[in-house]
């Protein structure tokens, strides 16, 4: 194989993927498809509870490394299926793999020539990328943390800038957990939103008392990059 289409492979099938899983999955991932089969979910994971984890596990794995509308519906279904625990570990574990494969397939396409170009330039993105470089666990956490910061686009800017493969997974998981935390607890009640026909409130994340603690991890997360700063002052 040659080393562009080798180096191009990765990026290719993600594309693909991410296609396909739009136009055939697009209906699937919604509080309507949920709610249709909830009974027969939670009767096969009844019937297989050893496989159900390792299957909805590697859905999420899928959703996410193809960037596929409605992760959030998936992590609804982790907590209908199996709880707040352990459905949260589920949901962390699917995600982070998902995005890990994303964070792969994208610096092995094009990161570290993108670097390269990057670090070559002397302009205003040169100087971005090495402040982000040298603050990188405080501003992957902080990514992580606010919500107002797609999923996706903290997949890749890590895979633009060269972060460390390790240093990527554990920001990743413990970024995720308070947020994937709060959507496993919604969905671990979907049970009783079905029964009274109703729709999961899924703005509860921005409420002041959920959005306040996730910006004040994210401002702690942010502290040593201040204390750096007023240490060079």
């Amino acid at each position: 194989m040659p080393p562009t289409l080798r180096r191009w492979l990765p990026l290719i099938i993600i594309a693909t993927g991410a296609v396909l899983g739009l136009v055939l999955l697009r209906d699937r991932l919604s509080f309507e498809s949920l709610a249709e089969n909830h009974d027969a979910l939670l009767a096969y994971g009844a019937a297989n509870p050893l496989l159900t984890p390792a299957l909805f596990i590697a859905a999420y794995v899928v959703v996410v490394a193809f960037s596929i509308p409605g992760a959030i519906w998936v992590t609804l279904t982790g907590g209908f299926l199996f709880g707040v625990f352990p459905g949260v570990l589920y949901n962390v574990s699917g995600a982070t793999l998902g995005a890990l494969l994303l964070f792969l397939a994208v610096r092995a396409g094009f990161g570290e020539r993108l670097r390269a170009r990057i670090d070559a330039g002397d302009g205003a993105v040169r100087r971005l990328s090495d402040g982000i470089r040298a603050n990188e666990v405080p501003v992957l956490l902080s990514m992580r943390l606010i919500p107002a910061v797609p999923f996706f686009v903290a997949n890749l800017i890590p895979a633009f800038l060269g972060v460390a493969v390790w240093r990527f997974v554990w920001t990743t998981l413990l970024g995720i957990l308070p947020g994937a935390l709060v959507y496993t607890w919604v969905g671990a009640g979907l049970g009783e939103v079905f029964a009274r026909g109703e729709t999961p409130d899924l703005g509860v994340i921005f409420e002041p008392y959920i959005l306040g603690p996730l910006l004040g991890l994210a401002a702690l997360s942010l502290l040593p990059v201040v204390l750096k700063k007023l240490r060079r002052a």
